[in-house]
Formats: structure tokens, sequence, C-alpha cells
């Protein structure tokens, strides 16, 4: 693959800004046609799927973003002159080839995009049928850029694949792929876990859990949880565990706090049993599953636990390995749950909504990494480099 300047890109860039805002009108209509034909009881999905004029300003402040962030291919990682007068220079380096499969979201149709091109990659789109009206447009937009700045349009491909052809595609690409990207829920990872035949960087799954200690800032603790939870059902950094330590001083006012905090968002809640003794209107828990499930919903489980200590195994077990936050005035405690709580991002006294490339500084993402090989959080431009060792002689061979 040639390498192309940063001008060349940035460029292109810019064409992609213009014709996003003089396409608006074009890329709303196109959404509209997806939104008619899509079942809005599914709200979460629903949600992702819509653009609007604040969407599309969104997708235009993405590609601004990237645009003026500095060039991540060909950065010196490290330099060696060794004595005999080899020269060894790692860089970073393209990955090549990029796979992102996702459900809904269209405006990760420009934002994944966007960071591939900077990042000096191709990618191939497989985007959900629900978006593919706004998919089509929003691609024709980036190869009406490309093909104004005389690239080819190879670096952006929309794939319009059925489920058993996307399959085959994964089991036998007909080109090479060198990192697919699943960005959904448990069921599309998985799937594409089982078929895929290259490396798979698993993003996209949250079941988020909030320990709040007994020394807690109740009406802090109560404020976190409500952004955490109610905020934005449909993102993958959304709450949908709650862990009370027992010790809390006057714990049933609390629990009756906390739920009738939580019903005025209209969030369904489950509990254990010993929550049950409490809140008996309340659902009980029953089957252990639940515990590992990602609700995308206006739905939380309660539960209560002896100490920091459970609630860490307790997170550890069930989470997704996405956000997981402790509200406590005991910074020592903290500290040991920010380090023994195996998620890509944990938060003392602060909501989960916050893992996110725009929040934490990375800028645009392509998605939410819950793996640890080769990057866990958010996948910004500088995260979808790999990297290159160059080595210089003069005729030296090894002895």
């Amino acid at each position: 693959m040639n390498l192309l300047s940063t001008d060349i890109k940035n460029k292109v860039l810019d064409k992609v800004i213009e014709l996003l805002d003089a396409r608006r009108s074009e890329i709303i209509e196109a959404n509209q046609k997806d939104l008619d034909a899509f079942n809005k009881e599914d709200r979460a999905m629903y949600d992702r799927l819509v653009v609007n004029d604040k969407k599309v300003d969104g997708m235009i402040q993405a590609v601004k973003e990237v645009r003026n962030q500095n060039d991540p291919v060909g950065k010196v990682i490290s330099e060696i002159n060794k004595d005999d007068g080899l020269k060894i220079v790692n860089k970073t380096a393209p990955f090549g080839t990029i796979m992102i499969i996702y459900e809904s979201r269209p405006d990760v149709t420009v934002e994944a995009a966007v960071l591939a091109f900077k990042a000096n990659n191709k990618i191939l789109l497989k985007g959900g049928k629900e978006a593919i009206n706004s998919n089509e447009v929003l691609v024709d937009v980036w190869h009406q850029a490309l093909k104004e700045n005389d690239i080819t349009t190879d670096y952006v491909k929309l794939l319009k694949l059925q489920r058993a052809e996307t399959q085959e595609f994964l089991k036998n690409p007909t080109e090479q792929i060198d990192l697919i990207v699943p960005r959904g829920g448990e069921r599309l990872i998985q799937f594409v876990k089982e078929n895929a035949s290259c490396p798979v960087l698993v993003s996209g799954r949250g079941n988020n859990f909030i320990y709040v200690d007994h020394s807690a800032n109740w009406e802090q603790a109560i404020k976190v949880i409500l952004n955490a939870k109610t905020d934005k059902i449909s993102a993958c950094n959304a709450l949908d565990k709650i862990l009370l330590d027992k010790r809390l001083p006057d714990l049933d006012k609390k629990l009756l706090h906390l739920q009738k905090a939580l019903h005025e968002f209209e969030v369904e809640l489950l509990v254990d049993k010993q929550v049950k003794e409490i809140l008996s209107d309340e659902a009980e828990i029953e089957n252990e599953d639940t515990w590992y499930e990602e609700f995308l919903a206006l739905k939380a489980c309660v539960a209560l636990v002896g100490d920091e200590v459970e609630a860490i195994e307790k997170i550890n077990k069930y989470s997704g390995g996405h956000s997981s936050a402790i509200m406590t005035t005991d910074l020592s405690k903290a500290e040991t749950f920010m380090e023994q709580v195996d998620s890509g991002a944990v938060y003392h006294n602060a909501s989960t909504r916050f893992t996110d490339g725009g929040a934490m500084g990375v800028g645009a993402e392509l998605a939410i990494s819950t793996d640890k090989l080769h990057h866990r959080g958010p996948l910004g431009l500088e995260q979808l480099v790999t990297n290159k060792y160059y080595v210089y002689g003069q005729g030296h061979v090894r002895v």
C-alpha cells in the first residue's frame, strides 16, 4: 500500500467536511427511509439509527478533529545505533486493511472511515441492513472526496452482504484483511469471533458496574448513578449493575431513595434476595445469566455486597471488562478498587459515561476495545497503527 502524504490526506478530509454539509439534506432524507422501515420497539437500536442535523454536525466535527490531529504514521518509537554501526529504527506503520462490522449507527460510517484513512489504512464497512440507505450516501460522500483528489475509492468500501455471505467472507475473505473490529452486541461479537480467519479486536460490550462504598457521599452517588444509567441507554458505557455496601448508614432509606430516583426515569429494577426484603415490589434476579447481560435499556440490577473485596470479585466475574466505578470518600480504597478491577476504564466518584474517545481526549474513535491486545479503551487515531523495524547496515552479517 502506498503511503499518502499528510497534506493529501488532509485535503481529502477537507472535502469530506465540505460535502457532509453540502449533502446534509440528502443524508437526512436517506436516513428517514431507514427509520420508516425500522421497528421502533427496539428503542436503543432506533436511537442509534437516527441521523438529524445534530448528528451530521457531529460527523463534521469528528472529521475536523481527526484532520487537525498529527499524522500517526511514520513516528519514530525508538532508535538504536549499535557499536558495530548497525542502525535500528522502530516506526509506526499502517495496519493495512481494517474491517469493521457494526449495527445501526450511520455516524460510525464516517468516524471509522476518517480514522482508518488518516492512519493510511483501507477500511471495509459492514453496516447493518437497517442503515443501508444512510450508509450508501455517506460512503458516496467519501468516494466523491477521494475522486476529486485523484485517490482510489478502494480506501473506503461498503460491503452489502447478507448474514450467510458475511459468514463466508469472514472465513474466506476475497481480499487481504489485517484486523476485524466487531462493534455491537454480544451476538454480533460471538458471530465474528467464531467465523473470522484473521485477528479480531473485540469492542462494544458494556455491562458496566458501580459500587457504592459505605463511606460514599450518597447524594453524589445518586447523581452519578442516574447519569450513568439514564443519560444514554444505547451507549456501551451506560450503567447496568449497582452494588451497594450493606454497611451503608440508613441502608433501608437509601435503597428506597435509589428506587424512587430510578423510577422517576422509568428504570425497571431487578434485585437480589437481600434488596428484595426492603424493595418488596421489585422483581428478583432469578437467573445468573442476568449478571452477564448488557441491557441497553431502562433496566438495572441492584444488589448488596459485604465490602469492596466482594464487589471487585463480582465485577471481575460478570462485567464485560468495559467500565467500572467506585463511589467512596476513602482514596486508599478507591486506588485498590481501580487497580484490581479488570476493566478498560475504572472510575472514582465519576460516571461511566466518560468512556468515550471525545470525553477522554482521544478524539473520534473507531470503537471502545475491551481486548488487551493491542489496545484497550477508546481506539482513536494513534491506536490504528502498528509498528515496523527499519534496519540500516553496511554489509552487516551476524556471527
